[in-house]
C-alpha cells in the first residue's frame, strides 16, 4: 500500500484556530470524564472504608490481570440529568483481561445511592448486554446494589427484567456470566447472582433476598434478620444459590479469577503477525484537522493517515462517488475496510459503498465508518436520478452486512445518512464519537427554515396573517432546542454512543475494540435482500 501524502499546514491561520477549538472540546471531555469518575462524597467513601469495603474501581483494578487495559463504557451515560444519579450512572462497565480472557467487567457504585439502578443504568445495562453477546464475552458482575431506584420504577419496572433474561440467554449459548456479592443484591437485583452460572457471596457482608425483612413482616407476619433471610452462609450452606463463600473482598475477586482460569484460553480467531506499524504522521495533528464547527467540512483521508499502520491506504474507487472514501489499511495489524465521509451522499456515492460492503464480505474483512455526513443529496434532478432506491441500496448492503463493523462519529450525524455510515440502530459492535459531533434528523436552522415554511404555508391556506414576531420567537426557541440535543454531550448522555473519546486516541480505542471482535470467527455476508435496481 502507498503512504498518504499529508497537504495539512500545522502553521496555517486556519489550523492553529481549529487546533485550539478542538483542545477546548477536549478539555471539556476530560472534565465530564473527571465527573464520571465521582463514587461518592468524602463522607460515603470513609464510611465504606471503616466497613471494610473496596470502591468499585479498585475492585475492577484488582480483578484484572497485571497491565490489562480497561476499556470504558458509555462513562458519561445520563450526564446532566436531573432526574438521574449523575454521569455514568451507578455502574462501571467496560472490557479488560482476567486470568487472560477478554471480559465484560459490570461494577456496581456501592458508595453511590447505595448502587440504585436508575433510568439512564438500566438503559446502560442494555447496551453492555449486547455488546456482550454480539463479542461473546464472558461477564463478572461485581453486585452492590439497593435494586431498582424506587422513585424510577415506573419508568424502568417493564424494562429491568430484560437484563436477567440475557444472562441466561448467554447462558445458554455456553457465554459464563460469574457475580461476587459485596453488600445487597435485593428485590429483582437477587436475581443477577441467581442467574448468573458461578455466584460468589462474602461472609456476613452479601445479602441476598427477594424482600428484606421490613416487607416480609408486612407481608406474612414474621420476623427475621437480614443475616438469617439473606446471609451469605445461609445461601452457601443451606439455599444452595452461592456457589462460593467467599472470607473477604479480596478472596471472592481471587475466586472470580479461579473460576476464569478454569475456562481454556482458545486462542483469537486472528492475531496479526506483521509487525505493526505506527502512522507515520503526528496523532496531535488530528486535533487541527477534524473540524470543530461541523459546518467547516475536512479532508477524512488526513484523519484516516494518522490512525492506521503505516499511514497506508489503498483507495477503492477513488474517482467515482468523491464524496464517498473507501479503501483498505491495516489498524494495529488487523486487516480493515474503511468508508469515511467527505460531504453529503450522491447516487455514485452510495452505490459505491454498496459495492465496497460487499467486497469486504466476500473478503471477511471488518468495517470501520467514519461519520461525517449532512444526509443524502436533495432536489428534483436527484430525486429523478434514484437517489431513493441508490441510497437503498447502501442502507441495504449495511442492514445485511455479516462482518464486524465498528462505527466512528466524527463531525455531522444527518438524516438517513446515519443510517447509510451504520449508525447505532444499525448494531455495530461499538461506536464511539468525537466531542464536535452533531446528531439529527437535520441540523437545526434547517429544521427551523422547514418549520417556518410549513407555518407560513398553513397560514396561507386558512386565509390567515403571519405573526412575524410570534413566528421568528418560536423559530429561535427551535433552533436552541434542536442545538442543545444535537450535541455530543446529549447524544453521550442518552447513550447514543459507547463513549466520546479524544480524537488523538482514535487508532487504541479502535484497535482495542478489533482485538474484541477477532476473539471469535465471523464470516461474511452469502446474500442481501433485494436491491432496486
Amino acid at each position: 500500500m502507498r503512504v498518504f501524502k499529508t497537504q495539512v499546514n500545522p502553521l496555517s491561520e486556519a489550523y492553529q484556530a481549529n487546533y485550539a477549538q478542538m483542545r477546548a472540546l477536549v478539555q471539556k471531555l476530560e472534565s465530564h470524564l473527571e465527573e464520571s469518575r465521582f463514587q461518592g462524597t468524602p463522607e460515603q467513601m470513609e464510611r465504606a472504608r471503616k466497613r471494610g469495603k473496596l470502591l468499585a474501581r479498585e475492585r475492577i483494578e484488582l480483578l484484572l490481570d497485571r497491565d490489562s487495559p480497561f476499556l470504558e463504557l458509555m462513562p458519561l451515560s445520563g450526564l446532566g440529568r436531573k432526574e438521574g444519579f449523575g454521569a455514568g450512572g451507578t455502574n462501571v462497565s467496560g472490557i479488560g483481561l482476567v486470568a487472560g480472557h477478554l471480559c465484560m467487567i459490570n461494577a456496581n457504585v456501592g458508595t453511590r445511592k447505595g448502587g440504585s439502578v436508575d433510568y439512564h443504568t438500566v438503559f446502560k445495562n442494555f447496551r453492555i448486554n449486547e455488546i456482550t453477546l454480539q463479542n461473546r464475552l464472558p461477564t463478572i458482575n461485581l453486585v452492590e446494589s439497593g435494586g431498582a431506584n424506587l422513585p424510577d420504577q415506573a419508568r424502568i419496572f417493564n424494562y429491568g427484567g430484560a437484563n436477567f433474561r440475557d444472562i441466561t440467554r448467554r447462558s445458554a449459548l455456553g457465554i459464563p456470566t460469574i457475580s461476587v456479592v459485596f453488600g445487597n443484591a435485593t428485590a429483582g437485583g437477587a436475581y443477577v447472582p441467581g442467574m448468573s452460572d458461578y455466584a460468589i457471596f462474602q461472609k456476613q457482608k452479601a445479602k441476598v433476598f427477594l424482600a428484606g425483612p421490613p416487607l416480609v413482616k408486612m407481608a406474612t407476619n414474621e420476623e427475621t434478620d437480614d443475616e438469617s433471610l439473606g446471609g451469605a452462609e445461609m445461601h452457601s450452606r443451606v439455599s444452595g444459590v452461592s456457589d462460593y463463600l467467599a472470607e473477604d473482598e479480596q478472596e471472592g475477586l481471587r475466586l472470580a479469577r479461579e473460576i476464569m482460569g478454569t475456562f481454556p484460553v482458545q486462542p483469537p480467531f486472528f492475531v496479526p503477525r506483521e509487525p505493526v506499524l505506527p502512522p507515520v504522521y503526528d496523532a496531535e495533528e488530528m486535533l487541527g484537522i477534524v473540524s470543530a464547527d461541523v459546518k467547516v467540512p475536512f479532508e477524512s483521508r488526513e484523519l484516516i493517515a494518522r490512525v492506521v499502520d503505516g499511514s497506508q491506504f489503498s483507495e477503492f474507487k477513488p474517482e467515482y462517488g468523491r464524496t464517498l472514501v473507501t479503501g483498505w489499511a491495516n489498524l494495529h495489524g488487523y486487516p480493515v475496510g474503511i468508508l469515511a465521509n467527505n460531504g453529503v451522499i450522491f447516487s455514485e456515492d452510495a452505490n459505491k459503498g454498496a459495492h465496497f460492503i460487499q467486497l469486504c464480505n466476500q473478503k471477511n474483512t471488518p468495517l470501520i465508518f467514519m461519520q461525517n455526513i449532512t444526509g443524502f443529496m436533495v432536489g428534483k434532478a436527484y430525486e429523478e436520478g434514484g437517489i431513493i432506491k441508490n441510497g437503498a441500496k447502501l442502507i441495504n448492503a449495511v442492514s445485511n452486512s455479516q462482518v464486524p463493523a465498528l462505527t466512528l462519529m466524527i463531525g455531522s450525524s444527518f438524516g438517513a445518512g446515519n443510517y447509510g455510515m451504520n449508525g447505532l440502530s444499525y448494531q455495530p459492535r461499538f461506536l464511539f464519537a468525537y466531542p464536535n459531533h452533531k446528531i439529527g434528523v437535520m441540523g437545526s436552522e434547517q429544521l427551523a427554515g422547514v418549520m417556518e415554511i410549513v407555518q407560513r404555508e398553513s397560514a396561507r391556506s386558512l386565509g390567515q396573517e403571519v405573526d412575524e414576531a410570534k413566528l421568528a420567537m418560536m423559530k429561535q426557541m427551535l433552533i436552541q432546542d434542536a442545538e442543545s440535543k444535537a450535541t455530543a454531550w446529549h447524544s453521550t448522555a442518552e447513550l447514543w454512543d459507547d463513549g466520546l473519546i479524544d480524537p488523538r486516541q482514535t487508532r487504541h480505542y479502535l484497535g482495542f475494540a478489533l482485538a474484541v471482535v477477532h476473539q471469535h470467527p465471523f464470516e461474511g455476508a452469502q446474500g442481501y435482500g433485494v436491491f432496486r435496481m
